[in-house]
């Protein structure tokens, strides 16, 4: 197993008369498996909430989503599962899956009762992964429908860091219309996870497959970001760096002089990673010169090595005297998906300041940006929510749950 490492600018001309150009550098980091590679055993946890509110049906079908995980899991994978109310308790103990029948007896017992503790369903999550982290490829899938009223959203937060300073991945899945999507969404990007939106009870199975199978391809773990800056090149000050596929998340880097240094956590093998960091590069002339080297630091669990290094790759610009631009289109769209997704957060958050119509003005700009790079359904859930803002009336929780989903990614058909 290897990473495949590719990197290109938005621009890779330069005007030879500016003393400054902005350019974006995309880097795509992927596992890609040889001949011989194989992967290491999946080690899963599945944390569900079994609080009052998720009686009835959508119980039912956590529970199926649940039987069919269970009936996919390899020879050799582990699984474990944790369930909470007003407080948590561990239902299937860490094992490896050898007799499916028996662990579903157990989970078709779980009974709706209780409130909401999400960090104790989380706590005891990552006890039961952190057994059998070794050569694993541990992942950890939490499921709420609720608030955390019975917890703490902070201690929420310090847990996923800690999650993913193990190497343990934590992904989100809020159920219905009243979990609150700042923290599940907080919660798998410092886990290294995604974010994931059952909005009716028989989307739970797609949702769940989705989720799994995104799991099974992962390959490499504890991936980072090298970025080596050449001399009259600089990093942008404020938000410097995101990741923008599969989903857009904002990323703190470590800097240190030219040294730039992210994490990024699981690398898999059937989508890569996207990363775009903001450069600025100086005045330069005429000819071809290195603004950036990048490389990947990683960990391969199959083979029981740390700290491999991917091979280098050097991006290059050029600085003409006729300045004409040689844009990379892909490069470009990926630019389109950051703004879609800040522009959705500043609409959030002239909402939440009570001006509806920046809100709705805003959300425009997202729709408009989402149709220019070729997000059809994003942009009509985008012009959806501004045309209800402009007609006065109020969103919906549902409403807010689509817009957030549709500014971190593209949707996919069903």
């Amino acid at each position: 197993m290897r990473v495949g490492l590719q990197a290109a600018l938005s621009d890779m001309n330069l005007d030879v008369s500016q003393s400054s150009s902005q350019r974006q550098l995309a880097v795509s980091l992927s596992a890609i498996a040889d001949a011989t590679s194989r992967s290491a055993p999946l080690n899963l946890c599945l944390i569900l909430d079994h609080s009052g509110s998720m009686a009835g049906r959508p119980l039912e079908t956590v529970k199926q989503a649940t039987y069919k995980i269970l009936e996919s899991l390899s020879p050799g994978d582990r699984i474990s599962v944790v369930v909470f109310d007003h407080k948590a308790k561990v239902l299937v103990s860490n094992q490896i899956v050898e007799h499916p029948s028996s662990l579903k007896l157990q989970i078709n017992k779980l009974a709706p009762s209780g409130g909401t503790a999400i960090d104790e369903g989380m706590r005891l999550g990552i006890e039961e992964l952190a057994k059998a982290k070794q050569d694993t490829i541990s992942q950890a899938l939490l499921l709420t429908d609720g608030e955390n009223e019975h917890g703490d959203n902070d201690r929420c937060l310090k847990l996923a860091e800690l999650a993913a300073n193990y190497n343990l991945t934590l992904s989100t899945l809020g159920f219905g219309d009243h979990w609150n999507q700042d923290v599940l969404e907080k919660i798998a990007d410092a886990a290294g996870g995604t974010l994931a939106y059952i909005q009716k009870p028989e989307d739970a199975m797609t949702e769940f497959k989705r989720l799994f199978e995104r799991m099974q391809s992962v390959a490499l773990i504890n991936a980072r970001l090298n970025v080596q800056l050449m001399p009259n090149v600089r990093l942008a000050e404020m938000k410097p760096i995101a990741q923008v596929v599969p989903e857009t998340v904002e990323l703190t880097p470590s800097i240190d002089g030219d040294q730039v240094s992210v994490r990024l956590g699981d690398l898999m093998v059937d989508t890569p990673r996207i990363v775009l960091v903001n450069l600025y590069a100086g005045q330069f002339p005429e000819g071809t010169h290195p603004l950036a080297t990048v490389q990947v630091r990683y960990d391969d669990p199959s083979q029981n090595k740390e700290g491999l290094l991917s091979d280098a790759v050097t991006v290059s610009a050029t600085a003409i005297a006729q300045y004409q631009p040689l844009q990379d289109a892909k490069v470009q769209n990926h630019v389109l998906a950051l703004a879609k997704y800040r522009q959705t957060q500043i609409a959030e958050t002239k909402l939440q300041q009570g001006d509806r119509a920046g809100a709705a003005t805003m959300l425009q700009t997202a729709a408009k940006t989402a149709l220019q790079m070729g997000d059809q359904s994003g942009a009509t859930v985008l012009q959806e929510s501004a045309t209800q803002l402009q007609a006065g009336k109020d969103l919906s929780e549902g409403d807010r749950k689509k817009t957030r989903m549709v500014s971190k990614t593209i949707l996919q058909s069903k």
